[in-house]
């Protein structure tokens, strides 16, 4: 079971999904603020426009909104896209240039993340990343015809 790469890509699946429902929960959850600082700073991201000019007028939480959600689709995005292609089997050759392609994209975000965020999407997105790579290690390979 180990030495197959559809088990260590399920389970890669699993925490793109996880981390698409905990990301997306976040969203509708509002922290209150602990301090006169914290009341602030949540003032400002909230009712501060900035003027991007042709009418755009954003405030910081708009921002963080847009961006947070993108995150939480791009991880539903590897979810579905990897559980689709396992579940019809494509050859492992089409599948391998798959998980190359979604490690380079979640192993960037993965630096991105490390480098800018807090512990948890850190460990979860370096879960994602090092069960991809799990998967591309045992992902078999197939003989070339000449």
């Amino acid at each position: 079971m180990l030495k197959r790469y559809t088990f260590w890509l399920w389970i890669a699946i699993a925490f793109l999904l996880l981390n698409t429902v905990i990301h997306s929960i976040t969203l509708f959850i509002q922290p209150a603020p602990q301090n006169e600082i914290e009341r602030q700073l949540v003032h400002l991201m909230t009712t501060y426009h900035n003027d991007f000019g042709a009418g755009f007028h954003p405030t910081p939480q708009n921002l963080f909104t847009a961006l947070s959600s993108s995150f939480s689709l791009l991880c539903l995005l590897g979810a579905l896209l990897n559980a689709h292609l396992v579940r019809k089997r494509i050859s492992t050759e089409i599948m391998r240039g798959i998980v190359l392609i979604d490690l380079l994209v979640f192993g960037i975000c993965f630096v991105i993340v490390a480098i800018f965020t807090f512990l948890l999407p850190i460990i979860l997105i370096g879960l994602i990343v090092v069960f991809l790579a799990l998967a591309l290690i045992t992902l078999p390979r197939e003989p070339k015809n000449a």
